[in-house]
């Protein structure tokens, strides 16, 4: 069964409150085996436009991923995002080859 990505795009307003978010979402993260591939780091966007801030986080497969969104856990930490920050987020199933 192939693992799942959370891919995000964020920009984020008010990085203090940002930063109550990312220590609520450790809960979530924690509890369904989320890895972080990708948080915040420099990016050179060569095609299209992007948000300043990119996330990429792996989960086990695509119901995890989406139990993880849906969790009340994460759902917390997600209204304290909302308010500081606007992001563009999908969830993907990875690529396993035959």
């Amino acid at each position: 069964m192939p693992k799942a990505y959370w891919i995000g795009h964020v920009t984020v307003d008010d990085p203090a409150a940002y930063e109550a978010y990312r220590l609520a979402n450790a809960a979530a993260f924690t509890k369904f085996g989320a890895c972080f591939l990708v948080r915040g780091g420099d990016q050179h966007a060569l095609e299209g436009r992007l948000r300043p801030r990119t996330v990429v986080i792996e989960l086990a497969d695509l119901a995890t991923a989406r139990a993880c969104y849906e969790s009340p856990e994460y759902q917390a930490a997600l209204a304290l995002r909302q308010p500081c920050s606007i992001a563009d987020l999908v969830i993907v199933e990875g690529y396993e080859p035959v």
